[in-house]
């Protein structure tokens, strides 16, 4: 591999591994809304255990992402300065705006939330959840703004060798940002109904004690996986329809796609390979698609299997399945992401900068020292993440610190 190949794969490593953690934050913000709402309006005890439980599984997640993401943030300038000084200027305050406007909220407004229990009123503390939940799309919408500038650059002008933005409302309304943004959005739905609904039918197949806590989750979680599975598909076909030439050249195979978009890149820039990798393209619309088939196949009849409170509370193979299918959505999220990053090579920002121009002046042994690097932090937090999410997952509602209620010493008895 060379010096590009081995930074390409960094990238591609960490911005996966980082993926994962948004996932599962996107969807199990969202259900946490949903069922402490459900809790401060009906004042029952079921659903605030609920909330207790699936809110301290999300702190762990949200924490762990957090660390990913701060070392995501180093990418940049480590591996592909020739990136941002030619389109710093225009993708970056997309970048920036995430940062300050919906990162920063949401974190600060998460730990209100944290220690907010018993402290604040049950509206205020309900409301702290909502803007952590909005603003956690509001950070994903802001990432897929830049991601689509690359994607389909719009809304600027060249300027000495840069990039400069003349039209901020074109490259927030971008067909490749807006369509990917309710593509991933509704993919985090499905990771996080999956993982409550697996997770609840683990403690469900082991008989826990706190079984309504976890049927209601189950149900939740099927409930909303099944929809969102449908509606992924329609916007996925949405997404289809903004592909770059190349890409959609290189999903369809064919051979006369591809020479032509090769002849027009020769024409405009000269000799070279202007095509990406057909077989990862394919590969990875294939698992995305597969993957999709599998939920359906599982989510459909959990559907109908979830009104019914004897399979619910007995239905052990179905609560096998369940808890077998928590890792497929965050493959299939990996799919697609393979999909829509490895069509766009070899441009870093399609059709203007090819992803070797984009390249910091490195040695390929610094490349590779920052590969293992990368690679090792990385492979260590997935796993303690996991470790983490299983260990406390598994024990159960015993073993939520969340909102309990503090302690109170006992008021002395003064003697006489």
């Amino acid at each position: 591999m060379d010096t590009v190949d081995l930074a390409r794969l960094q990238f591609a490593l960490t911005a996966g591994a980082h993926f994962l953690f948004v996932a599962l934050t996107l969807g199990l913000a969202t259900l946490l809304a949903v069922v402490q709402t459900a809790a401060t309006l009906s004042r029952n005890d079921v659903h605030l255990r609920m909330t207790r439980f699936w809110g301290q599984l999300y702190i762990i997640n949200y924490a762990m992402g957090i660390v990913t993401g701060l070392v995501m943030e180093f990418q940049l300038g480590l591996s592909w300065s020739g990136l941002t000084n030619y389109a710093g200027d225009v993708f970056g305050s997309a970048l920036a705006i995430e940062t300050l406007v919906a990162f920063f909220v949401e974190s600060t407004f998460l730990g209100l939330w944290i220690f907010g229990w018993n402290k604040l009123n049950r509206w205020a503390h309900l409301a702290l959840i909502w803007v952590v939940t909005l603003t956690a799309y509001a950070s994903a919408f802001w990432i897929l703004v830049a991601n689509g500038f690359l994607q389909n650059p719009v809304g600027h002008v060249v300027e000495n060798g840069r990039l400069r933005l003349t039209d901020f409302g074109a490259m927030v309304a971008n067909p490749a940002a807006q369509a990917a943004f309710w593509h991933v959005l509704v993919g985090g739905l499905i990771v996080g109904g999956f993982f409550m609904a697996g997770v609840s039918a683990y403690h469900l197949r082991r008989r826990t004690p706190e079984h309504e806590v976890f049927r209601k989750s189950l149900r939740i979680g099927v409930g909303v996986a099944l929809p969102t599975t449908f509606l992924n598909a329609a916007f996925g076909g949405i997404s289809f329809g903004t592909l770059q030439p190349a890409k959609a050249a290189a999903w369809s195979g064919s051979a006369s796609k591809l020479a032509e978009v090769q002849a027009e890149f020769a024409a405009r820039f000269g000799p070279g390979d202007y095509l990406p990798d057909v077989g990862w393209v394919r590969t990875g619309g294939i698992v995305m698609i597969m993957l999709w088939l599998l939920m359906m196949i599982v989510g459909v009849p959990s559907f109908l299997l979830m009104f019914a409170k004897p399979a619910v509370y007995r239905f052990r193979p179905w609560h096998w399945v369940l808890t077998l299918m928590i890792p497929v959505p965050f493959v299939a999220t990996l799919g697609g992401w393979v999909f829509r990053e490895m069509g766009r090579q070899p441009w870093v920002v399609y059709g203007l900068l090819r992803t070797s121009e984009a390249m910091s002046p490195v040695t390929k042994a610094q490349a590779t020292l920052s590969l293992l690097a990368f690679t090792t932090v990385f492979a260590a937090l997935i796993a303690v993440n996991t470790w983490l999410l299983a260990r406390y997952a598994r024990r159960g509602l015993g073993a939520v610190a969340l909102g309990d209620r503090p302690i109170e010493a006992p008021v002395p008895v003064p003697s006489f």
